[in-house]
């Protein structure tokens, strides 16, 4: 088929850690196609990260927006009931006026926008089919996070911002061509607050893994050691931890003192950091790669209480031939399946003992492992997932032409 001309625009520089755009940019260029990426940055970091999207796109900008603009964005939509504070925190003029000079000057096929945050810039695109990609239904989030949030300060933001997403989220359908969602349930959410006329313009397009990165490593696991990983600013992944020590630790220790627990994950809150004074617990911040932590690991854990679409640690673990216990929170947007797959445990007491029996069971660990690298190679592969993308962008410029 033709190369089709993308134009690629987020609220933040894809990476390792922001795998979805990432992957999409990378396995879409491998097939042929034709990106341009504009995103938003706000640290070195970031921009470090753009220069290594270039490897794969045509052309890649980056417009800063530092964390005191990002505040004062806020700040101002606080008046503003009908504007969630997620869409107005990256938000930038100077993106947009960058957008529409893309336009003019250039021709795309298709514009692929990406998260709420970056919702807005849906003003800035004229003339060319636009798809917009929620990655979860945050509304859904928030529901979740107002009720069991890990401090009163998370419980509280959720609230805050709740009804003003909910709102915002059920006209989403009504200013893109077509939406994606990473899950069912997040589908599911976004027809409900669309009242149904949504229906058919919201593809799942589930997360995949770089099975080529994330593959068993020859490296020696350590015995009764576990690991945590995820970006440990996000809530969820912080009311994860907690749960673990305070809940799944201690029945876990009970039985097993010398149990170690890894946790893994960038810009960890004093809370998680303070875990670290317990000699068994030891939280790494930021690592430039994660695999090591997940290959030496006995039993990677997920002890999710709530979230949405497809937890991507999971996938990295299971990738990775780490056997996997997770909460069925951790799981549900997944086709595998309980004992065959990885573990699933809804309560602490059984996860717990779930952890326990894959540390005494060597031969179940093997298992898991082999399994769940088979179903992550047969339902998450990234190649797969970019030409099920590709076929929705041809699906939309063909309605777009038809209508137009």
């Amino acid at each position: 088929m033709k190369p089709l001309r993308i134009l690629f625009i987020t609220p933040y520089v894809p990476s390792l850690i922001r795998v979805r755009p990432y992957n999409f940019i990378k396995f879409l260029a491998r097939r042929g196609h034709r990106i341009t990426l504009l995103s938003i940055s706000s640290s070195a970091q970031e921009e470090q990260d753009a220069d290594r999207l270039r490897e794969w796109c045509q052309c890649v900008e980056t417009v800063p927006v530092s964390r005191m603009r990002s505040l004062w964005n806020c700040v101002k939509a606080l008046p503003q009931p009908e504007m969630p504070l997620q869409a107005v925190y990256s938000f930038s003029p100077r993106m947009q006026k960058r957008i529409r000079t893309l336009l003019r000057e250039d021709s795309f096929d298709v514009v692929h926008v990406e998260h709420l945050r970056g919702a807005r810039f849906r003003g800035a695109i004229r003339g060319v089919p636009c798809i917009y990609d929620s990655v979860d239904c945050i509304t859904l989030l928030f529901e979740q996070a107002q009720r069991i949030g890990p401090s009163f300060k998370h419980r509280l933001m959720a609230r805050l911002d709740l009804g003003r997403t909910r709102r915002y989220e059920s006209h989403l359908a009504d200013w893109y061509d077509h939406l994606l969602v990473t899950s069912s349930a997040d589908k599911e959410a976004l027809e409900r607050l669309h009242d149904g006329r949504a229906r058919g313009s919201i593809t799942v397009l589930p997360n995949g893994v770089d099975l080529e990165y994330f593959a068993p490593m020859p490296i020696e696991r350590e015995q009764d050691t576990l690991v945590f990983s995820g970006k440990m600013s996000y809530h969820s992944n912080m009311a994860a931890v907690l749960y673990l020590v305070r809940e799944i630790m201690p029945r876990i220790w009970e039985q097993r003192p010398a149990v170690k627990l890894i946790v893994v994950g960038k810009d960890p809150p004093g809370e998680v950091r303070a875990l670290a004074a317990d000699e068994r617990i030891t939280v790494t911040g930021y690592v430039k790669d994660l695999r090591p932590y997940l290959a030496r690991a006995t039993v990677a854990v997920c002890p999710m209480r709530y979230g949405v679409g497809i937890q991507n640690k999971v996938l990295e673990a299971l990738a990775m031939a780490t056997p996997v216990v997770a909460t069925p929170q951790a799981c549900g947007a997944l086709q595998a399946k309980d004992g065959r797959d990885l573990l699933i445990a809804a309560q602490a007491p059984a996860f717990a003992a779930d952890v326990l029996r894959l540390l005494q069971d060597e031969a179940l660990r093997r298992e898991l492992a082999r399994n769940g690298r088979q179903y992550v190679e047969r339902f998450h592969n990234w190649d797969t997932i970019a030409a099920s993308l590709e076929n929705v962008y041809l699906e939309v410029m063909e309605r777009w032409n038809n209508s137009h």
